[in-house]
């Protein structure tokens, strides 16, 4: 698989967009909740149904897959093939 190229910032986002941010294991969604001090401050849903928040920087970069807007990560695997099993009765 291709790499994509960046196609807008963090910043560009407005405030209560979706994406699918990388975290240590697998790929989660998230939302974009506000910005602080020049960072943007993202809502991100673990499996076990909590959230957690992460700060990242304004520049930091997003691909457009089709409609979904997916946050660089460094592991650079493909969001689809790693996505988090959410529990089962949701």
């Amino acid at each position: 698989m291709e790499p994509a190229e960046i196609q807008i910032t963090l910043g560009q986002m407005p405030i209560g967009s979706r994406l699918v941010v990388r975290s240590r294991a697998d790929w989660r969604h998230a939302s974009i909740s506000k910005r602080v001090d020049e960072k943007i401050v993202i809502t991100v849903c673990s499996p076990g149904g909590r959230t957690y928040r992460l700060r990242r920087e304004t520049d930091s970069g997003v691909i457009l897959n089709g409609h979904i807007a997916v946050l660089v990560a460094e592991p650079a695997d493909d969001w689809q093939s790693n996505f988090s099993s959410y529990d089962p009765r949701w």
